[in-house]
């Protein structure tokens, strides 16, 4: 069944009693933090996104966006709200389009967990990779626009932007394979021998990492919010899992896209590029390369190695739905992802040269 995730995950709704947040604590906080800052609050919790909870917050003068830490236990290193306010705190002053962030509470006795807060992008949420609904001119342009947004993220020279020290710069990809088999022991609930493999393969056959830059980790098209009326990115979010790294690697999990079902959401394979305007995975790569004046990458391992990846955080979701503690309605069906994912991996690797 096709879910339309447009509708299903734009926007906001109810907050429940799980997710509630103290109003009095908030409102202090706010009165401490927040420049230009007059109350009263009221708040809804934003439909999409399962890993940190995030909320609408509505003053009579202004909106703000506040995002926080599950409540309960936390696996090492995840959910790290910290490191998204210091990726947008640096990016901003350059212009390239993040929120502006307006405080960092790390004190959980507030409310209950670590949280920030930012400004509210008044603009276009797009879930489904089809852009139904939309000129296939525009759609270029849309894609076009998604591409060159990640393009100039890596041309930033970190240590230009305050975040030279926001990661290692060299050895992502084996630091990142390392990060992603540890968490997905931690989280493990049945064993999958195609996964053993890649955590063993994966690791002693890293290509050389062209250059150093902010990777986003997460980049795709329901993570950025677009202008109402033009095909323009007006804010990128959700940079939980940005370090310093490899370029490449961030940018081969974009385009992991058109490898992915097209079933109402980022997804675009089966369907007629040519004819939606959508641009080919080759036009996407020779767009990129003509940016950023990269080498063109080991498509195949790279595609193998951010499936491990994803697989590793979908089993993080998966544990967290069977323990209770998933933030999201459609945690559930998340976490179903995680056997596909380890399996379209281990094809890509044996693409890639890895021995059956």
């Amino acid at each position: 069944m096709e879910i339309d995730f447009d509708k299903e995950m734009v926007g906001t709704v109810e907050v429940t009693d799980k997710d509630k947040l103290d109003l009095d604590a908030l409102t202090a906080w706010f009165e401490t933090n927040v420049e230009g800052f007059a109350g009263p609050i009221s708040y809804t919790k934003f439909k999409g996104g399962q890993s940190n909870p995030t909320y609408k917050i509505e003053t009579p003068e202004k909106n703000y966006v506040l995002r926080r830490q599950p409540f309960g236990k936390l696996l090492p290193s995840a959910h790290a709200v910290d490191r998204e306010y210091a990726a947008m705190t640096g990016l901003h002053p350059t212009g390239f389009p993040v929120p502006k962030t307006y405080g960092l509470c790390e004190d959980r006795e507030v409310l209950g967990s670590k949280f920030f807060v930012m400004s509210m992008a008044d603009g276009r949420s797009l879930w489904n990779g089809a852009l139904p609904g939309i000129e296939p001119a525009e759609r270029r342009e849309i894609y076009n626009a998604l591409i060159d947004t990640m393009a100039d993220l890596h041309l930033n020279k970190p240590d230009d932007i305050g975040l030279g020290s926001y990661g290692k710069p060299t050895d992502y990809c084996a630091r990142q394979i390392a990060r992603w088999s540890k968490q997905y022991k931690l989280s493990e609930t049945e064993h999958m021998p195609q996964m053993e493999r890649l955590i063993e393969w994966l690791p002693e056959t890293i290509p050389p990492q062209h250059g150093s830059s902010v990777v986003h980790g997460d980049y795709r098209l329901d993570n950025v919010i677009f202008a109402h009326d033009e095909p323009r990115v007006i804010a990128v979010l959700d940079w939980e899992l940005s370090t310093l790294g490899d370029p490449i690697a961030d940018f081969s999990y974009l385009m992991l896209n058109w490898f992915q079902p097209a079933d109402g959401r980022a997804g675009l394979m089966g369907l007629d590029l040519g004819e939606l305007g959508i641009p080919t995975v080759e036009e996407a790569v020779e767009r990129y390369v003509a940016r950023t004046g990269y080498p063109v990458p080991p498509m195949d391992w790279y595609f193998a190695y951010n499936l491990f990846r994803l697989a590793g955080i979908m089993q993080g979701i998966k544990k967290r739905v069977i323990d209770g503690t998933a933030s999201s309605a459609h945690a559930q069906a998340m976490s179903e992802r995680v056997a596909p994912l380890v399996e379209r991996a281990y094809g890509f690797a044996v693409d890639a040269g890895m021995p059956e």
